[in-house]
């Protein structure tokens, strides 16, 4: 969505994994950066991951950051981490929420299944997570979410957390329905200050996957 010689904002469709991992060496977003920017990605966070700031899980689509060199890199990184980063999410939850709201709990790794994460008080991190009542169905929820802090699956642990999972979450929730391969999940807009001192905002519109849901829920309409 847009490049320049310190950064590059893309829109990351749904299914694709952000950085080499186990099971996952080919066909990330890293393996495309590393095609088309060649030696100009910045190094901060090793030779797996160039040019990440941050990351999206693989079922969740939508817009990313990635620094072209360490300047960049550490300027946005401490965005970040002083929680001036705009970052806005759309989702389709479960269940039917009647007024907006926000989740502060903390969040760290799972116990038992170490691919997962929960709240919880031990070894956790604080999470904040503000969310805007868009549309009520008869058994779901579109949402427009806020966060404040980016902890890994943050959203996804919150909603589940208060009983209305991510529609179509195959970790946190039902996977319920099934076509959605994943999360109804979409990282709408990021907004943040260039290195040059600008500020940009940038806004993705909704993937096919996210319209095909709201067009079945169409008809369940409370509001």
């Amino acid at each position: 969505m847009y490049e320049d010689n310190d950064l590059l904002v893309v829109n990351k469709p749904k299914g694709m994994v952000v950085h080499p991992a186990a099971g996952h060496y080919s066909g990330t977003l890293v393996n495309a950066l590393m095609y088309h920017c060649k030696d100009s990605l910045s190094g901060i966070n090793g030779v797996l991951r160039p040019g990440i700031v941050h990351r999206i899980d693989r079922d969740t689509s939508g817009l990313l950051i990635v620094a072209k060199n360490d300047r960049a890199h550490t300027v946005l990184a401490e965005q970040i981490k002083a929680h001036s980063f705009t970052r806005e999410y759309m989702a389709v939850v479960q269940g039917a929420i009647k007024e907006d709201g926000t989740v502060h709990a903390p969040i760290g790794r799972h116990r038992t299944d170490r691919k997962k994460m929960c709240v919880t008080q031990q070894n956790s991190k604080n999470a904040v997570t503000h969310y805007f009542v868009q549309q009520r169905y008869v058994k779901n929820t579109l949402l427009r979410l806020r966060l404040e802090t980016g902890r890994t699956h943050q959203i996804r642990v919150h909603m589940a957390y208060i009983g209305h999972p991510v529609t179509g979450d195959e970790v946190y929730g039902s996977g319920e329905p099934k076509w959605l391969c994943g999360q109804c999940l979409h990282a709408k807009k990021i907004g943040f200050v260039h290195p040059d001192g600008r500020y940009l905002e940038f806004d993705s519109p909704l993937p096919d996957y996210f319209l095909r849901l709201l067009k079945s829920l169409e008809g369940q309409k409370l509001d």
